[in-house]
Protein backbone atom coordinates (compact mmCIF):
# COMPACT_ATOMS: atom_id res chain seq x y z
CA UNK A 1 0.00 0.00 0.00
CA UNK A 2 1.30 3.46 -0.93
CA UNK A 3 1.00 5.80 2.03
CA UNK A 4 0.12 9.45 1.36
CA UNK A 5 3.13 11.71 1.84
CA UNK A 6 2.47 14.46 4.38
CA UNK A 7 4.72 17.54 4.37
CA UNK A 8 5.52 18.45 7.99
CA UNK A 9 6.92 21.97 8.44
CA UNK A 10 9.16 22.22 11.49
CA UNK A 11 8.13 25.78 12.37
CA UNK A 12 10.04 28.26 14.52
CA UNK A 13 13.60 26.87 14.78
CA UNK A 14 14.11 28.24 18.31
CA UNK A 15 10.95 26.53 19.55
CA UNK A 16 9.88 22.95 20.14
CA UNK A 17 8.90 22.31 16.51
CA UNK A 18 12.17 20.67 15.42
CA UNK A 19 12.22 18.23 18.33
CA UNK A 20 8.55 17.37 17.85
CA UNK A 21 9.40 16.50 14.24
CA UNK A 22 12.27 14.31 15.41
CA UNK A 23 9.74 12.25 17.38
CA UNK A 24 8.19 11.25 14.05
CA UNK A 25 11.14 8.91 13.56
CA UNK A 26 9.54 5.52 13.96
CA UNK A 27 6.02 6.94 13.50
CA UNK A 28 3.65 4.05 12.88
CA UNK A 29 0.40 5.93 12.28
CA UNK A 30 -1.32 6.58 8.95
CA UNK A 31 0.63 8.54 6.37
CA UNK A 32 4.28 9.03 5.47
CA UNK A 33 5.64 12.21 7.14
CA UNK A 34 8.32 14.19 5.34
CA UNK A 35 10.04 16.79 7.52
CA UNK A 36 10.78 20.20 6.03
CA UNK A 37 13.66 21.66 8.02
CA UNK A 38 17.34 22.49 8.05
CA UNK A 39 19.02 19.10 8.23
CA UNK A 40 21.82 20.34 10.47
CA UNK A 41 19.31 21.91 12.84
CA UNK A 42 17.55 18.58 13.23
CA UNK A 43 20.83 16.73 13.78
CA UNK A 44 21.97 19.23 16.42
CA UNK A 45 18.64 19.14 18.24
CA UNK A 46 18.59 15.33 18.17
CA UNK A 47 22.02 15.26 19.78
CA UNK A 48 21.00 17.86 22.36
CA UNK A 49 18.00 15.86 23.56
CA UNK A 50 19.67 12.47 23.27
CA UNK A 51 17.78 11.01 20.32
CA UNK A 52 19.45 8.64 17.88
CA UNK A 53 17.70 9.42 14.60
CA UNK A 54 18.64 8.14 11.16
CA UNK A 55 18.00 10.76 8.49
CA UNK A 56 17.36 10.29 4.79
CA UNK A 57 17.22 12.99 2.12
CA UNK A 58 13.69 13.11 0.78
CA UNK A 59 13.09 11.78 -2.70
CA UNK A 60 9.58 11.17 -4.07
CA UNK A 61 10.69 7.69 -5.14
CA UNK A 62 11.77 6.71 -1.62
CA UNK A 63 9.84 3.74 -0.26
CA UNK A 64 8.50 4.13 3.26
CA UNK A 65 11.17 3.28 5.82
CA UNK A 66 9.88 3.59 9.38
CA UNK A 67 13.44 3.41 10.71
CA UNK A 68 14.59 6.58 8.97
CA UNK A 69 13.26 10.12 8.95
CA UNK A 70 12.76 11.64 5.51
CA UNK A 71 14.00 15.26 5.48
CA UNK A 72 13.51 17.86 2.78
CA UNK A 73 16.36 20.26 3.49
CA UNK A 74 15.58 23.99 3.69
CA UNK A 75 18.61 25.98 4.94
CA UNK A 76 18.48 28.27 7.94
CA UNK A 77 19.50 31.89 7.44
CA UNK A 78 21.27 32.01 10.82
CA UNK A 79 22.14 29.50 13.56
CA UNK A 80 19.19 28.63 15.77
CA UNK A 81 19.55 28.47 19.55
CA UNK A 82 16.74 26.83 21.52
CA UNK A 83 14.64 29.43 23.27
CA UNK A 84 16.26 32.46 21.56
CA UNK A 85 14.23 34.04 18.78
CA UNK A 86 16.17 35.45 15.84
CA UNK A 87 14.36 37.62 13.27
CA UNK A 88 16.97 36.59 10.71
CA UNK A 89 15.16 33.24 10.49
CA UNK A 90 11.74 34.75 9.85
CA UNK A 91 12.12 34.19 6.11
CA UNK A 92 13.21 30.59 6.76
CA UNK A 93 9.96 29.84 8.59
CA UNK A 94 7.94 31.20 5.67
CA UNK A 95 10.11 29.30 3.17
CA UNK A 96 9.09 26.05 4.90
CA UNK A 97 5.43 26.91 4.40
CA UNK A 98 5.95 27.99 0.79
CA UNK A 99 7.77 24.76 -0.09
CA UNK A 100 5.14 22.59 1.59
CA UNK A 101 2.36 24.49 -0.15
CA UNK A 102 4.05 24.14 -3.54
CA UNK A 103 4.39 20.40 -2.97
CA UNK A 104 0.74 20.05 -2.02
CA UNK A 105 -0.40 21.97 -5.07
CA UNK A 106 1.77 19.93 -7.43
CA UNK A 107 0.71 16.58 -5.97
CA UNK A 108 4.14 15.85 -4.50
CA UNK A 109 2.46 15.81 -1.08
CA UNK A 110 -1.08 14.78 -0.23
CA UNK A 111 -1.35 17.31 2.60
CA UNK A 112 0.65 19.44 5.00
CA UNK A 113 0.88 19.48 8.79
CA UNK A 114 2.53 22.40 10.53
CA UNK A 115 4.54 22.74 13.72
CA UNK A 116 4.11 26.04 15.61
CA UNK A 117 5.50 29.38 14.46
CA UNK A 118 6.09 32.60 16.40
CA UNK A 119 3.99 35.38 14.86
CA UNK A 120 5.86 38.14 16.66
CA UNK A 121 9.34 37.38 15.38
CA UNK A 122 8.08 37.07 11.79
CA UNK A 123 6.59 40.55 12.08
CA UNK A 124 9.82 41.86 13.59
CA UNK A 125 11.55 40.40 10.53
CA UNK A 126 9.48 42.78 8.40
CA UNK A 127 6.65 40.51 7.21
CA UNK A 128 3.06 41.20 8.26
CA UNK A 129 1.93 37.81 9.55
CA UNK A 130 -1.16 37.03 11.62
CA UNK A 131 -1.02 33.25 11.39
CA UNK A 132 -0.78 30.14 9.23
CA UNK A 133 -4.48 30.32 8.38
CA UNK A 134 -4.38 33.81 6.92
CA UNK A 135 -0.99 33.28 5.24
CA UNK A 136 -2.09 30.16 3.37
CA UNK A 137 -5.35 31.81 2.36
CA UNK A 138 -3.45 34.71 0.82
CA UNK A 139 -0.92 32.45 -0.91
CA UNK A 140 -3.66 30.32 -2.50
CA UNK A 141 -5.88 33.25 -3.41
CA UNK A 142 -8.66 31.90 -1.20
CA UNK A 143 -10.97 34.79 -0.22
CA UNK A 144 -12.21 33.14 2.96
CA UNK A 145 -11.01 30.17 4.98
CA UNK A 146 -12.28 28.76 8.24
CA UNK A 147 -10.11 27.86 11.21
CA UNK A 148 -11.35 24.75 13.00
CA UNK A 149 -9.80 22.95 15.94
CA UNK A 150 -10.68 19.36 16.69
CA UNK A 151 -9.83 16.72 19.23
CA UNK A 152 -11.01 13.52 20.82
CA UNK A 153 -12.87 13.55 24.13
CA UNK A 154 -14.42 10.84 26.27
CA UNK A 155 -17.78 11.68 24.67
CA UNK A 156 -16.50 11.63 21.10
CA UNK A 157 -14.90 14.11 18.70
CA UNK A 158 -15.14 17.82 19.45
CA UNK A 159 -14.88 20.23 16.51
CA UNK A 160 -14.90 23.99 16.96
CA UNK A 161 -14.77 26.38 14.01
CA UNK A 162 -14.37 30.15 14.22
CA UNK A 163 -16.28 32.95 12.50
CA UNK A 164 -13.33 35.29 13.20
CA UNK A 165 -9.75 34.36 14.04
CA UNK A 166 -6.87 36.55 15.16
CA UNK A 167 -8.61 39.85 15.83
CA UNK A 168 -8.58 42.20 18.82
CA UNK A 169 -11.80 41.69 20.75
CA UNK A 170 -12.90 45.26 20.07
CA UNK A 171 -13.01 44.48 16.31
CA UNK A 172 -14.98 41.24 16.44
CA UNK A 173 -18.53 42.57 16.25
CA UNK A 174 -17.88 44.65 13.14
CA UNK A 175 -16.18 41.68 11.45
CA UNK A 176 -19.22 39.41 11.86
CA UNK A 177 -21.35 40.47 8.90
CA UNK A 178 -24.15 38.48 7.36
CA UNK A 179 -22.02 37.82 4.27
CA UNK A 180 -19.03 36.56 6.26
CA UNK A 181 -21.17 34.39 8.51
CA UNK A 182 -23.02 32.83 5.58
CA UNK A 183 -19.80 32.05 3.70
CA UNK A 184 -18.20 30.64 6.85
CA UNK A 185 -21.13 28.30 7.47
CA UNK A 186 -21.14 27.16 3.85
CA UNK A 187 -17.41 26.32 4.00
CA UNK A 188 -17.79 24.52 7.31
CA UNK A 189 -20.79 22.54 6.06
CA UNK A 190 -19.11 21.58 2.78
CA UNK A 191 -15.85 20.41 4.37
CA UNK A 192 -17.63 18.45 7.08
CA UNK A 193 -19.30 16.60 4.22
CA UNK A 194 -16.24 16.23 2.01
CA UNK A 195 -13.39 15.76 4.49
CA UNK A 196 -15.25 14.17 7.40
CA UNK A 197 -17.85 12.19 5.44
CA UNK A 198 -20.80 13.61 7.36
CA UNK A 199 -23.69 13.48 4.92
CA UNK A 200 -25.84 15.99 6.80
CA UNK A 201 -23.67 17.71 9.40
CA UNK A 202 -25.31 19.27 12.46
CA UNK A 203 -23.76 22.62 13.35
CA UNK A 204 -24.27 24.37 16.68
CA UNK A 205 -23.88 28.13 16.31
CA UNK A 206 -22.86 30.22 19.32
CA UNK A 207 -24.14 33.71 19.90
CA UNK A 208 -21.78 36.64 20.23
CA UNK A 209 -23.16 38.30 23.36
CA UNK A 210 -23.76 36.97 26.88
CA UNK A 211 -26.91 34.82 26.94
CA UNK A 212 -26.94 35.11 23.12
CA UNK A 213 -28.07 38.72 23.51
CA UNK A 214 -31.05 37.92 25.74
CA UNK A 215 -33.61 39.13 23.23
CA UNK A 216 -31.61 42.22 22.34
CA UNK A 217 -31.10 43.52 25.88
CA UNK A 218 -27.43 42.46 25.87
CA UNK A 219 -26.68 43.20 22.21
CA UNK A 220 -28.45 42.97 18.86
CA UNK A 221 -25.92 41.01 16.76
CA UNK A 222 -27.92 37.82 17.20
CA UNK A 223 -31.17 39.47 16.02
CA UNK A 224 -29.71 41.63 13.26
CA UNK A 225 -27.03 39.33 11.82
CA UNK A 226 -26.86 35.76 13.12
CA UNK A 227 -30.52 34.66 13.15
CA UNK A 228 -31.31 35.89 9.60
CA UNK A 229 -28.33 33.93 8.22
CA UNK A 230 -29.33 30.79 10.10
CA UNK A 231 -32.91 31.06 8.86
CA UNK A 232 -31.75 31.46 5.27
CA UNK A 233 -29.44 28.45 5.36
CA UNK A 234 -31.97 26.30 7.23
CA UNK A 235 -34.41 26.96 4.39
CA UNK A 236 -31.83 25.34 2.09
CA UNK A 237 -31.71 22.21 4.23
CA UNK A 238 -28.71 22.83 6.49
CA UNK A 239 -29.03 21.50 10.04
CA UNK A 240 -28.15 24.57 12.10
CA UNK A 241 -29.16 25.26 15.68
CA UNK A 242 -28.75 28.42 17.71
CA UNK A 243 -27.63 30.99 18.37
CA UNK A 244 -26.72 29.25 21.61
CA UNK A 245 -25.37 31.08 24.66
CA UNK A 246 -21.63 30.47 24.54
CA UNK A 247 -21.49 29.51 28.21
CA UNK A 248 -23.77 26.50 27.65
CA UNK A 249 -23.09 25.42 24.07
CA UNK A 250 -20.11 23.37 25.27
CA UNK A 251 -22.06 21.44 27.90
CA UNK A 252 -22.47 17.71 27.15
CA UNK A 253 -26.25 17.75 26.53
CA UNK A 254 -25.90 20.48 23.89
CA UNK A 255 -22.75 19.10 22.27
CA UNK A 256 -24.50 15.75 21.85
CA UNK A 257 -26.87 17.44 19.40
CA UNK A 258 -24.17 18.54 16.97
CA UNK A 259 -21.15 17.48 14.92
CA UNK A 260 -19.37 20.84 15.18
CA UNK A 261 -19.66 24.21 16.91
CA UNK A 262 -19.23 27.56 15.20
CA UNK A 263 -17.91 30.10 17.70
CA UNK A 264 -17.92 33.80 16.97
CA UNK A 265 -14.37 34.60 18.07
CA UNK A 266 -11.08 32.96 18.96
CA UNK A 267 -11.16 32.59 22.74
CA UNK A 268 -14.90 31.95 22.89
CA UNK A 269 -14.40 28.64 21.12
CA UNK A 270 -10.82 27.63 21.71
CA UNK A 271 -10.76 27.99 25.48
CA UNK A 272 -13.29 25.16 25.74
CA UNK A 273 -11.65 23.08 23.01
CA UNK A 274 -8.18 23.29 24.48
CA UNK A 275 -9.41 22.60 27.99
CA UNK A 276 -11.02 19.39 26.74
CA UNK A 277 -8.34 18.18 24.30
CA UNK A 278 -5.02 19.94 24.91
CA UNK A 279 -2.09 17.79 23.82
CA UNK A 280 -4.37 15.77 21.56
CA UNK A 281 -6.12 18.53 19.64
CA UNK A 282 -5.30 19.78 16.17
CA UNK A 283 -6.01 22.77 13.95
CA UNK A 284 -7.58 22.28 10.51
CA UNK A 285 -7.87 25.00 7.87
CA UNK A 286 -11.13 24.55 5.96
CA UNK A 287 -11.84 26.03 2.56
CA UNK A 288 -8.31 25.82 1.14
CA UNK A 289 -7.61 24.00 -2.14
CA UNK A 290 -5.18 21.81 -0.14
CA UNK A 291 -5.39 19.91 3.14
CA UNK A 292 -3.65 21.58 6.07
CA UNK A 293 -3.59 20.53 9.70
CA UNK A 294 -1.52 21.82 12.60
CA UNK A 295 -0.73 21.36 16.25
CA UNK A 296 -2.98 23.17 18.73
CA UNK A 297 -0.19 24.78 20.75
CA UNK A 298 2.58 27.35 20.47
CA UNK A 299 6.34 27.35 20.21
CA UNK A 300 6.96 26.79 23.96
CA UNK A 301 10.31 28.58 23.83
CA UNK A 302 11.04 27.92 27.50
CA UNK A 303 10.80 24.18 26.87
CA UNK A 304 12.80 24.10 23.62
CA UNK A 305 15.86 21.88 23.73
CA UNK A 306 14.75 20.05 26.87
CA UNK A 307 13.35 16.96 25.17
CA UNK A 308 10.17 17.24 27.27
CA UNK A 309 7.80 18.48 24.55
CA UNK A 310 4.82 16.18 23.97
CA UNK A 311 4.50 15.24 20.27
CA UNK A 312 0.92 13.97 20.62
CA UNK A 313 -0.72 16.88 18.81
CA UNK A 314 1.72 16.66 15.88
CA UNK A 315 1.18 12.91 15.58
CA UNK A 316 -2.57 13.49 15.45
CA UNK A 317 -2.15 16.33 12.92
CA UNK A 318 -0.28 13.98 10.57
CA UNK A 319 -2.82 11.21 11.09
CA UNK A 320 -5.81 13.51 10.53
CA UNK A 321 -4.24 15.02 7.40
CA UNK A 322 -3.80 11.49 6.08
CA UNK A 323 -7.37 10.50 6.86
CA UNK A 324 -8.72 13.56 5.07
CA UNK A 325 -6.46 12.96 2.07
CA UNK A 326 -7.67 9.38 1.76
CA UNK A 327 -11.34 10.34 2.14
CA UNK A 328 -11.35 12.70 -0.83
Amino acid sequence: MILPRIAVTSGEPAGIGPELCLRLAGYDGPGHPVILADRDLLAARAEAIGLNVLFRDFCPQNPVDRNRLDVLHVPLAAPAIPGELNPANGAYVLALLDRALAGCRSGEFAAMATAPVHKGVINVAGVHFTGHTEYLAEKTGTPLVVMMLAGATERGPLRVALATTHLPLKNVSAAITGEVLEKTLRILHADLQRKYRLASPRILVAGLNPHAGEGGYLGREEIDVIIPVLDKLRSEGMQLSGPHPADTVFTPPVLAQGDAVLAMYHDQGLTALKYATFGRGINVTLGLPIIRTSVDHGTALAMAGSGRADPGSLFEAVAEATRMAVSQ
